[in-house]
């Protein structure tokens, strides 16, 4: 056989190979003998870092129950992702699963997929203590922290045509940051996931100078976030999660990193478990955040 078609063949069956590995997360996880994995580094408590290229938190620790699951033998190669860039890297197979903060939306679903969600969260205002600050009316004229990329962006905006409510907006590039322009005086509140708000005012040198105020601005099923066109991995990491829902192990972990002292400074976030998450987990699904009403 000519020498060149046998190059062509070759080289054809190799992209074949990579093509369908592309679509089979499983198959290059178990061919790499690694696992990307999206995490945040100032989503506390769901997902951030210690440092020392060290992340923890709910959705952390839940993937890396999956990964034991799926691929016992797999190594973990932990890869921070900003609000900005976590979908395009899921999408171009940078990183294998996305476990941070994602609110699942129709918008993104178009994207990506979300597993089943493990985490309903309710979109706040944290303030200063002393800023008198209590309700959206409040924010006329204010200074508006929110992070860039998030659905808090979009949230933020809505309200201010639907309420006549003007308002300076800021925008931090992740939340740690948005949250340091609240606490540096910078911007007057801060809109975002409840749980992210909690997480960095627990971490505040001294927290008792936030709170969380005012009306529920959004109800967001969050998830965690893999590939389109991928249905053996999806079902194989959705399955280990309703395992893990019927074995009980996520209301453990749900009170470990909500409810107990957490690193790195052994703080509680403290906020109880909802009735809207208790419900995602005995009724799993992907209902995007459009099927959630505000109550």
């Amino acid at each position: 056989m000519n020498k060149h078609l046998v190059a062509l063949l070759v080289a054809g069956l190799a992209a074949g190979g990579a093509f369908a590995q592309a679509n089979d997360t499983l198959a290059k996880v178990k061919s790499a003998g690694k696992i990307v994995m999206g995490v945040r580094e100032s989503s506390a408590p769901l997902s951030y870092t210690l440092g020392d290229g060290k992340f923890v938190g709910y959705h952390v620790e839940l993937c890396e129950r999956i990964v034991k699951a799926l691929a016992p033998a797999a190594k973990i190669e932990y890869t921070p992702v900003t609000s900005a860039n976590r979908i395009p890297l899921v999408q171009n197979g940078t990183v294998d699963i996305e476990c941070g903060s994602t609110t699942n939306n129709a918008a993104r679903q178009k994207d990506v997929a979300f597993a089943v969600t493990t985490y309903v969260e309710e979109v706040r205002i944290a303030v200063k203590a002393s800023s008198g600050i209590g309700s959206v009316a409040d924010l006329k004229g204010k200074t508006v922290a929110t992070t860039t990329g998030t659905t808090s962006v979009q949230l933020l905006r809505k309200h201010k045509r639907a309420e006549g409510v003007e308002f300076a907006e800021l925008f931090g590039k992740d939340h740690a940051d948005s949250f340091l322009l609240l606490e540096s005086g910078r911007a007057d509140a801060f809109v975002m996931d409840g749980q992210i708000l909690a997480g960095n005012i627990s971490k505040a040198k001294t927290p008792s100078a936030y709170k969380i105020v005012g009306e529920t601005l959004s109800v967001e099923p969050i998830a965690i976030m893999i590939r389109k066109d991928d249905p053996a991995f999806k079902k194989a990491v959705d399955d280990s999660i309703k395992a893990q829902f019927k074995n009980g192990t996520i209301a453990k972990l749900y009170d470990k990193w909500f409810m107990q002292p957490i690193p790195p400074a052994n703080t509680v976030v403290g906020l109880p478990l909802s009735a809207a998450t208790k419900a995602a987990w005995e009724s799993p699904n992907e209902k995007p955040m459009e099927e959630y009403a505000v109550k």
